[in-house]
């Protein structure tokens, strides 16, 4: 037991977040994905080693998948172990991508059309496996209530509003489509 940790391994418990990036570590193609940008990846004949290619092609991804910035994604690299973890980067470094490193390699992949040529490439194989990789949006119809009553001064109600059933329950009033953002997700052929 070491003072820092207090013997407390907080990594056992399987999250939702754990979960998904294992699965991700299983089925993105990463060794065809580097062998992409590695020839185009710096070398650091001077000045600081870079980081491996594996790590920071993991790290763009988590910024997709979680939908954060290069300073939020500098961030969580030093506040969540299991990005640190995903990302390949162990305890014993000394120091973590900042986030113009993550910067540079991004448009390292724009400069060289490589993210076109990534998605190609994942498209390919999902479509081997019988998969295609589609765009899709969630759809929240929220309700908005209006009063029932005809007690008013024209004796009526609203023409634009009616009764609506949402689970067991009747509503009056009209629903507003909201859509939130957009989504990816697998569809089979």
């Amino acid at each position: 037991m070491t003072q820092l940790g207090l013997g407390l391994d907080l990594s056992t418990k399987r999250t939702r977040k754990r979960e998904f990036l294992d699965e991700m570590r299983r089925v993105v193609p990463w060794s065809r994905l580097i062998a992409l940008i590695e020839p185009h990846y710096p070398r650091g004949k001077t000045g600081r080693p870079p980081f491996p290619v594996a790590t920071m092609l993991q790290i763009h991804f988590m910024q997709q998948w979680f939908g954060l910035s290069d300073p939020a994604m500098e961030e969580a690299l030093y506040d969540v172990p299991l990005y640190r973890e995903f990302a390949g980067l162990n305890e014993g470094m000394t120091r973590l991508p900042d986030e113009s490193t993550i910067l540079r390699f991004r448009h390292l992949l724009e400069t060289h059309g490589l993210a076109a040529q990534m998605l190609t490439l994942v498209n390919e194989i999902l479509t081997e496996k019988g998969l295609m990789l589609k765009a899709g949006s969630a759809v929240d119809a929220t309700l908005i209530s209006a009063p029932s009553s005809t007690k008013n001064g024209s004796g009526t109600r609203d023409p634009e509003m009616h009764q609506t059933k949402k689970g067991n329950q009747w509503y009056f009033g009209m629903k507003a489509h909201v859509r939130p953002e957009s989504r990816l997700n697998f569809c089979s052929t």
